[in-house]
């Protein structure tokens, strides 16, 4: 099975507002970087969307070491998602779920490799994640 590494962002100006993806994949010497934006969204969905895109561009089985800033995102995939599928996708004081459309998508493509979900603190130096978040920010149209 091919390795990969993957470093996601998002960012927004406002909250909601302008907001920008990126990510970097990393596999041997070979570094892609993809990045994007929306006009009006919210930081919470250029995340799921930096990691959703990363993993989209992955036309076979890979073994991933994903890297995220974002709690919400690792969180939400690892931990919550089982609950809220049981619930009928409402949390548990019987809202629905934000972004259910994303989380379906980027559990649907978790279940095609073997995907390690790593924290990384923001701005602490990891020059990877400084560098996606540069690019994230660079899309967010004001």
């Amino acid at each position: 099975m091919k390795q990969v590494v993957i470093y996601t962002d998002g960012a927004c100006s406002r909250n909601p507002g302008p907001g920008g993806w990126a990510a970097i994949l990393i596999q041997d010497s070979f570094e892609k970087e993809l990045l994007g934006g929306e006009q009006n969204t919210t930081n919470n969905r250029m995340e799921m969307i930096s990691a959703i895109k990363a993993l989209e561009e992955l036309k076979e089985k890979h073994a991933i070491m994903l890297y995220t800033d974002s709690q919400y995102l690792i969180n939400g995939i690892t931990k919550w998602i089982g609950g809220w599928e049981k619930n009928n996708w409402l949390t548990s004081d019987k809202k629905a779920v934000k972004n259910k459309e994303l989380w379906i998508r980027l559990q649907e493509l978790t279940r095609h490799h073997k995907i390690s979900w790593n924290w990384v603190a923001g701005h602490s130096g990891n020059e990877y994640n400084e560098r996606v978040d540069k690019l994230a920010k660079s899309q967010c149209k004001r």
